[in-house]
């Protein structure tokens, strides 16, 4: 049996098991296969860019607050790099959470390792029950194999044409410190020039002391795969 038709029918199995075993045998084949289109590797992946960042940030209940604008780019040679061509508000905010929020990422795309533990595979996530929503979206809730900064206990929402991930949310699986109490974050997906791509992230939190605290970052291209995006 390929790895493809076996990952259907695991997939099979895992919807009967977990609140879809009353569902008509046709409907639980579809749900199986659009997860099974959603993890094959994308035809036409993401290997470079060029875009321009908004990164927002507040703390103290909204008191504190600071943005930051910045050139992104990724290529195979260089890896990520970013350049800042405006900050306003909060110095602390701007350099203790927009410009680390920048380093993170540069420091896990270098990262095999982290790549992978927070991919959105059957090695990390359980694949659950799945709903239709609006305009052809179909909602998978998913669940961690394990706690983890990386990794989110929440849902997916899949267009069910392209089997395109639109949306992640849900709460972090574990707490990044011991003074985050609940961390929600919400990341948004486009498919921009043939090429499937984040468009914003946001997440807010509960922290200890300082009270509700929020981060936003949203991507506008000017360059994908090599290709002016106008």
């Amino acid at each position: 049996m390929s790895s493809r038709f076996a990952l259907t029918a695991v997939l099979i199995t895992l919807a009967a098991a977990t609140g879809m075993a009353h569902a008509p045998a046709q409907q639980v084949v579809r749900s199986a296969a659009l997860l099974d289109r959603f993890l094959a590797p994308d035809a036409q992946p993401l290997v470079s860019y060029r875009a321009l960042r908004h990164l927002t940030a507040s703390t103290r209940n909204g008191k504190m607050t600071a943005s930051l604008d910045a050139w992104t780019s990724l290529d195979p040679q260089r890896g990520f790099t970013y350049e800042i061509t405006k900050m306003d508000g909060s110095v602390i905010i701007q350099k203790h959470v927009l410009i680390k929020a920048l380093d993170a990422e540069q420091d896990a795309v270098q990262s095999v390792a982290n790549k992978a533990q927070a991919a959105l595979t059957p090695a990390n996530y359980e694949f659950l029950d799945m709903s239709p929503l609006d305009g052809r979206m179909v909602r998978v809730n998913v669940k961690p194999r394990r706690s983890h900064v990386m990794l989110i206990n929440g849902h997916l929402v899949i267009e069910s044409d392209s089997a395109d991930l639109v949306r992640v949310e849900g709460d972090l699986s574990k707490r990044p410190s011991f003074w985050t109490r609940h961390v929600h974050v919400v990341r948004e997906y486009d498919r921009i020039g043939g090429v499937h791509v984040p468009i914003s992230m946001k997440s807010t939190a509960d922290v200890l002391i300082v009270g509700s605290s929020s981060f936003s970052m949203d991507y506008k291209y000017a360059e994908i795969n090599g290709k002016s995006i106008s």
